[in-house]
């Protein structure tokens, strides 16, 4: 199987607008080479996406120092996530290709505060805009503060 980005990257994902600035979002944190926001159809209270700003579709497209830039924004988001839902427990997802349930093609990374056992279906209902932004703020203070 080839995997080439030319060919199989699609700039027209959700993700890719949302880097362009065509559709808004609940951003979390954002630096040169990831985005953290909020994932408006969570399968769990604080469900936080973590994407590269590369054109990368799975993680055999994904260049290291994108990888290596993804895991760290993880970390932040994770350690923010802890403090403001007072848990231990965040489940870190990330599904290559169709078969395995990716359904937005442009590599990232899901941040669950909650356990594998109770994940709601995802996209099966979008968060509240207003809880959505309140929580993105709550931990974009903490993460400002790491």
């Amino acid at each position: 199987m080839s995997h080439n980005n030319q060919t199989n990257y699609d700039d027209t994902n959700i993700f890719a607008k949302m880097l362009n600035g065509d559709i808004p979002y609940h951003k979390v944190f954002e630096d040169e080479k990831t985005l953290a926001f909020m994932d408006i159809m969570p399968q769990a209270k604080g469900h936080v996406l973590v994407i590269p700003k590369q054109k990368a579709v799975d993680l055999l497209d994904l260049e290291p120092e994108y990888a290596a830039a993804v895991l760290m924004t993880s970390k932040k988001v994770m350690q923010a996530q802890r403090q403001v839902f007072e848990r231990e427990g965040i489940i870190q997802m990330q599904l290559n290709g169709a078969q395995a349930g990716q359904s937005v093609f442009h590599y990232h990374v899901h941040l669950i505060p909650g356990s594998i056992h109770e994940l709601g279906i995802h996209a099966a209902k979008q968060a509240n805009s207003a809880e959505l932004a309140n929580t993105a703020k709550q931990l974009a203070a903490i993460i400002s503060t790491l």
